[in-house]
């Protein structure tokens, strides 16, 4: 999957990255400023979320009430060490059958589930953003 997308098309695309995710665990990695958590909350806005979505960066994870279902949006952009992230509980998040969007999951590599479904999403020269999904090769 890949799609180009301007802002007022990504109620679209973010309703097409739900139907392309396979497991709970959504990894969505860019650049600053690429438009991750933005994509973040267009999401579980689409999921009956009612609260506004924000990034976690001091918090590292939010939780949202939707319809039925928590969710958890993680920023790991401050994480010094990926054990870091296992101190406030990672494992019992991604083990926990909700919905786990994470950005800046790079900083946590050793630490990722071996299925997780992994987007990119690029800001391209004419402001409009770019979302691939990356296939994973698991031995």
């Amino acid at each position: 999957m890949q799609l180009s997308f301007t802002l007022p098309e990504i109620e679209i695309v973010a309703q097409k990255l739900l139907d392309q995710a396979s497991t709970t665990v959504i990894r969505i990695d860019g650049e600053m400023g690429a438009g991750k958590t933005t994509l973040i909350a267009t999401i579980v806005k689409l999921l009956g979320v009612n609260e506004g979505a924000s990034s976690p960066t001091f918090s590292l994870v939010n939780s949202y009430e939707g319809k039925d279902k928590t969710f958890y949006h993680f920023d790991f952009y401050r994480l010094n060490h990926p054990d870091e992230a296992l101190d406030f509980g990672l494992e019992e998040y991604l083990d926990s059958g909700s919905l786990c969007f994470l950005e800046w999951a790079d900083k946590i590599t050793p630490h990722l589930p071996i299925n997780y479904d992994h987007f990119t999403i690029q800001q391209q020269k004419d402001g409009s953003r770019l979302l691939k999904k990356i296939n994973l090769k698991r031995d």
